[in-house]
């Protein structure tokens, strides 16, 4: 029998250039037919191995999900990153691998990050997604965010509307 262990532990310098292709792989299958095609490939280019190095050099909260040593998503978070909302925390980005979604993992990665923001007292999360991206919103909903703003973002020539989750206090475990 052959048993896979999963973990979310903080990335490491070596888990760099895993997590570019995971950037790459999630981000394609994402935003394909969202974010313009040249836009796209712009933003993904500049989030290789070196830009993920230096992130996690600099100490920016990022974790990983572990699938039996190989890397299958990530989130990465800190404090808010707009004061006039009343949310102290703020998940950046959670990715995974396209054959990793659907399965729970997304929301283990979510709670880890909830968790670790909670720790270093940052009680309430937002969480941005961009508003033609269904699956993000539909997992954002399951998981209890509510909808606290809406906005635009500009992608190269091109506007795209983006949606505000806000989640509550994280409880106690």
């Amino acid at each position: 029998m052959v048993e896979k262990v999963i973990a979310i532990r903080n990335a490491r310098p070596a888990d760099a250039e895993a997590i570019a292709e995971v950037h790459d792989a999630a981000w394609r299958d994402a935003y394909r037919g969202i974010i313009p095609g040249r836009e796209l490939e712009r933003m993904i280019a500049r989030r290789g191995p070196r830009w993920w190095q230096a992130a996690i050099s600099r100490g920016s909260r990022l974790v990983v999900l572990d699938f039996g040593g190989r890397i299958a998503g990530y989130a990465s978070y800190g404090r808010n990153r707009v004061p006039a909302m009343p949310y102290s925390g703020e998940i950046f980005e959670l990715y995974l691998a396209p054959e990793f979604q659907g399965i729970g993992m997304g929301r283990r990665l979510f709670e880890a990050a909830r968790r670790d923001l909670n720790d270093h007292g940052y009680v309430s999360t937002l969480v941005w997604a961009l508003a033609d991206n269904e699956r993000a919103l539909d997992f954002y909903t399951h998981l209890g965010g509510k909808i606290i703003r809406r906005a635009e973002e500009r992608f190269g020539d091109e506007t795209r509307g983006r949606v505000a989750f806000g989640f509550a206090a994280a409880t106690a475990r």
